[in-house]
């Protein structure tokens, strides 16, 4: 059984280390490396093989002894076009100058180290591989020193007994089969040619398992999942083919080739374990052609098979019932952030997946702090703010990692906050909220804050900027009117009686009264006054909720509450205890 995987500059991961065992399911988003991890395994099993046909097998390695080289087209798990696309961030080689020296090329390798246990006996077996053109790589054993002829690790037996097999999701039955034997078989599993073996390992069953009684337990398995009966395969000498069918419900007799996807790719990882005893196979979505109802039956039936036939199960999957299944009993990778496993807390992953994507989590881990508003019209009156404070969170708000929570609800904040965290740990955030009626959280490394007025809008409706703006102001460095005078009078007039009719005599003659803190300032007054501010001017409505950032600009510093400061403040406290992933590197 393969017991730890490490794998350096390949694809995404720069330098990782998984726990593997039996069975692992590795979940993640999309895009997050699921797939990549079975590729590494893929490639380090091509590896020990071509090194063995080529090199032969021993405990120890000649220090001067070439790579063997491989085809980037032998390389059918991971399907590239330039062999340049397996390192990570195509970086294939390092220039290093030395003072008054030339420059020293040296090669960046991709190293795939593999740890298992083998009747009881542990091993380890790295292979790593440098780039040689586009169509090709050079494959060897794994250095142990960085010397001009390194010592290197040996190719253990139980390494080259390890039979890995890359089971991609079937895409479709191939129509007739050729009898092959048992090595064209792993031949064509080998470069992905699922759909042209089936037939074969269900014949092998028949063939070499009469007396064990695997033909028998496929056939009920099958039967109790899909309901239907599966005929024995048969042997067509004159066309050296062999034909299978099935019978329905109905007794209707089918071919093989007349059955849905899932029926066929779970019979594909069935009969594989079945006759592949001991094998360890990578399953990249197992369930991709599985309806929900299905998937955690055969989850179930796959894994018990294996640990029947001695054989491994490592699994990618984006299915939440797989996840449900496995949290609690299996090894479970989440690819959130750096893989890590996960022990009883399936719950908390299932609910990063589905709500939050990839690159909140991309963004998180290079960020190292998140800003929680309830809209995007927020974050520009906040920028517009520091900037007329020339306040030093202007460069923290210019780019933010910034998630909205519409609906003013700290719960929200929470949830997403906590979930990004399975990405990285040390994430810190701050979370400003609408005036809320209840306690927020003061300690953690989420810190939550609320306006003390009803909302962020409360603190740009003042008249002198209502009026600004019905003067043309445009809140730039060089102010300067955009109407003629006569219009510029007329709009203020206009804006002063708008103000007079919807604010109270007893909140114009005091600023200090509650109105102007407990009015809900974007709906209750400022929708209402530029709808009568237009209408009254003959025009359509030219400011919506969506705009009122732009008044943010108007707000003079003498108006500016210094409760915007202590927020701003905040922001930049947070936003500076913050570990970006680039430092952490």
């Amino acid at each position: 059984m393969l017991t730890k995987l490490i794998i350096r500059n390949f694809k995404r991961f720069g330098d990782v280390e998984i726990e593997l065992g039996s069975p692992v399911v590795l979940i993640g988003p999309n895009n997050s490396g699921k797939t990549a991890v079975l590729q590494a395994l893929a490639l380090w099993d091509i590896g020990v093989n071509r090194w063995v046909e080529k090199r032969g097998i021993g405990e120890s390695v000649p220090r001067k002894r070439p790579g063997v080289t491989i085809n980037r087209r032998d390389i059918i798990a991971i399907p590239v076009p330039n062999a340049k696309l397996l390192w990570r961030n195509l970086h294939v080689r390092d220039v290093q100058r030395a003072d008054d020296s030339k420059p020293r090329t040296q090669n960046v390798r991709i190293d795939v180290i593999v740890e298992g246990v083998t009747e009881d006996r542990a091993w380890e077996c790295g292979m790593e591989f440098d780039y040689a053109n586009e169509e090709s790589i050079y494959c060897r054993p794994l250095r142990l020193t960085e010397d001009k002829d390194p010592d290197r690790m040996s190719v253990p037996e139980e390494a080259m007994n390890v039979q890995v097999a890359f089971l991609p999701p079937m895409s479709g039955l191939a129509a007739s089969e050729t009898r092959l034997d048992p090595g064209a078989i792993g031949v064509r599993i080998g470069e992905g040619r699922t759909a042209e073996v089936l037939r074969n390992l269900c014949y092998r069953l028949v063939e070499n398992g009469r007396q064990t009684g695997l033909w028998e337990k496929l056939h009920s398995h099958i039967k109790s999942l899909f309901g239907i009966e599966l005929d024995i395969p048969e042997y067509i000498p004159e066309r050296g083919e062999i034909t299978m069918t099935y019978r329905d419900l109905s007794g209707v007799q089918l071919d093989l080739s007349s059955s849905g996807r899932g029926l066929q790719q779970t019979l594909l990882l069935l009969a594989y374990l079945y006759a592949n005893p001991g094998a360890a196979l990578l399953l990249d979505e197992p369930d991709a052609h599985l309806e929900i109802l299905r998937q955690r039956q055969i989850y179930h039936m796959i894994t018990d098979v294996a640990h029947e036939q001695g054989g491994q199960i490592i699994a990618a999957s984006h299915s939440e019932v797989v996840l449900n299944e496995a949290a609690d009993r299996d090894v479970v990778i989440a690819f959130v952030g750096k893989p890590h496993r996960i022990d009883d807390r399936g719950s908390q992953v299932l609910k990063a997946l589905k709500e939050i994507g990839y690159d909140q989590y991309y963004q998180a881990e290079h960020r190292g702090w998140v800003l929680y508003l309830e809209g995007s019209t927020d974050l520009a009156i906040l920028k517009a703010f520091a900037e007329t404070l020339s306040h030093p969170a202007v460069q923290h708000l210019e780019r933010p990692f910034v998630h909205y929570i519409g609906g003013n609800q700290p719960q929200q904040a929470r949830h997403h906050f906590y979930g990004l965290q399975e990405a990285k740990n040390d994430l810190v955030g701050v979370a400003v909220f609408d005036r809320l009626e209840k306690d927020l959280q003061s300690t953690g490394p989420l810190r939550e804050l609320m306006w003390q007025r009803r909302e962020i809008e409360n603190y740009l409706c003042y008249p002198e900027v209502l009026l600004a703006y019905a003067e043309g102001v445009d809140g730039s460095e060089t102010p300067g009117p955009l109407f003629a005078f006569a219009e510029r009078d007329r709009r203020r007039q206009v804006m002063e009686l708008c103000i007079r009719d919807l604010v109270l005599p007893v909140a114009l003659r005091n600023r200090q009264d509650r109105w102007w803190r407990d009015v809900k300032a974007s709906d209750e007054f400022l929708d209402r006054l530029f709808e009568m501010y237009f209408e009254r001017l003959g025009l359509p409505n030219l400011m919506r909720k969506a705009d009122y950032h732009v008044l943010a600009r108007l707000v003079p510093k003498e108006l500016m509450d210094d409760e915007i400061r202590e927020k701003l403040d905040a922001i930049v406290s947070v936003a500076e205890s913050a570990t970006p992933l680039e430092e952490e590197e």
